[in-house]
């Protein structure tokens, strides 16, 4: 007994085998400089411009105003950096497109240029007279402005925990979203040039397992470990500001505004990238639903399952059955199933007898555009036996789920409730209530191309 404890024991460690866990910090660690994100790796892969932009920035505000949350009084620490600006400036000079000038403190600028001024004027009024002058400012062909405009906490909270004799361990986790804007503004006129979107999520995990076991009589074991993890806020902002000025850049090249550096097929395969990427944005939805046109007006399905009878006998006995249905879609939403099914219905040493129903079915589709979707569909049939005797008429309804596998293949899982307008399906009538039976299935159901997908090579 005691050798098992040890076990479970050992076995929850190797559970726990993370990155994160078994790179706990247990000294004191140096300065090293910041991280780098994908989004850098984006920045400065970049082809080069022809000539580069000089920019003016006085500020990239975060325009959320919210503060961290806490469980304890009040907290006034903000959700998100203060420094957006900083980080702004940064991204334009890793790009290599832009020449960032000081506009945030500008002030301090004119302080200090004036102070070299009158220092001149004071100290040079016996020399040389043509002592250069202090050199004139940059100014600022575009402004850049927008900000941090929205901090959301909390849009996928969840997790999973299970215990058993004292020994168990639990997950959860949590997702919010930091959201930016970045505009450019022509100084020449003030027309607004370009602007982008751009979202980032932010990921939290905590991970424990707990022991709790008595070893021997009076000796009680007792075992806690796990870990959290917070994905850096500063780090989300900076990825999401990163690929924004990335994203404006090609944007710019796009529309003509400036030039690359670099052949045209480079630039080309460039924009190629850029437009499949803004073409997945289009149909991506909050929690990275993919919404999208998935099903053509035309689909054959074959499924195989099983039947279970619900009649006057008892111990019903589990048996196959077979379908084959063709649909036709009037919405992405909505179609009509007409099928052909093949089933055995059996009680346990009394009746194992075979029919063929020709159903029609109304679907509906809950999530027509995302991968995976619910239905529900009602119908009526009707049946008869393999000698095209005791026919019967019957209604059915159910539900189930629906995977499009790729763009042609759906695979799905159902339930269905037939109701038999008869008490013969069993061969015996007896009390008031008519045969039931029940069918499970899973199938697959292929889409046959729409003609202009199949015209345009989609």
């Amino acid at each position: 007994m005691r050798l098992y404890n040890y076990f479970i024991l050992l076995l929850f460690f190797i559970i726990s085998s993370c990155g994160a866990y078994y790179n706990q910090p247990t000294g004191v660690e140096k300065a090293v400089i910041g991280e780098s994100t994908p989004a850098t790796t984006l920045l400065k892969e970049l082809p080069k411009p022809k000539e580069p932009i000089v920019v003016g920035l006085y500020k990239f505000r975060d325009q959320t105003g919210q503060y961290k949350p806490s469980e304890n009084g009040s907290n006034f620490s903000t959700a998100v950096t203060q420094g957006a600006t900083s980080i702004l400036i940064k991204a334009l000079e890793d790009s290599k497109w832009f020449v960032p000038i000081e506009r945030e403190n500008i002030g301090n600028l004119l302080q200090e240029r004036n102070l070299i001024r009158s220092t001149r004027q004071e100290y040079t009024k016996d020399a040389d007279p043509n002592v250069p002058q202090i050199t004139p400012l940059l100014y600022a062909g575009v402004l850049l402005e927008g900000g941090i405009i929205s901090y959301d906490t909390n849009i996928i909270t969840g997790g999973f925990g299970a215990r058993y004799f004292g020994t168990g361990g639990a997950i959860k986790y949590r997702q919010d979203r930091v959201t930016i804007y970045l505009r450019m503004v022509s100084t020449a006129n003030g027309k607004i040039l370009k602007s982008v979107y751009i979202s980032k999520t932010i990921l939290s995990q905590a991970i424990d397992q707990s022991l709790f076991k008595y070893v021997s009589f009076k000796r009680l074991l007792e075992v806690e470990t796990g870990y959290t993890t917070n994905e850096p806020v500063q780090m989300a902002v900076t990825e999401a500001i990163e690929k924004a000025v990335a994203t404006l850049v090609l944007e710019g090249i796009k529309e003509g505004i400036w030039e690359a550096d670099a052949p045209k097929p480079e630039i080309d395969s460039l924009l190629l990238k850029y437009e499949e990427e803004n073409k997945e944005a289009d149909v991506t939805a909050i929690y990275n639903r993919e919404l999208k046109e998935r099903r053509s007006r035309f689909a054959i399905e074959i499924a195989g399952g099983a039947t279970l009878m619900d009649g006057d006998y008892e111990s019903p006995l589990v048996r196959p059955m077979g379908r084959g249905a063709l649909k036709y879609f009037f919405s992405p939403s909505f179609n009509l199933s007409a099928s052909t099914n093949v089933i055995e219905l059996a009680n346990k040493n009394l009746i194992d007898v075979g029919y063929a129903t020709f159903d029609l079915n109304a679907e509906f589709i809950f999530l027509p555009k995302d991968k995976l979707t619910p239905y529900i569909f009602a119908g009526g049939g009707y049946g008869m036996n393999r000698k095209f005797e005791n026919q019967h008429v019957k209604v059915q309804y159910g539900g189930g789920f629906e995977y499009m596998a790729s763009d042609n293949i759906g695979i799905k899982i159902y339930g269905e409730h037939n109701l038999n307008f008869s008490d013969n399906i069993d061969y015996i009538k007896r009390g008031v209530r008519d045969d039931f039976y029940y069918r499970f299935g899973l199938g697959l159901t292929y889409y046959f191309p729409n003609k202009k997908n199949t015209v345009s090579g989609k």
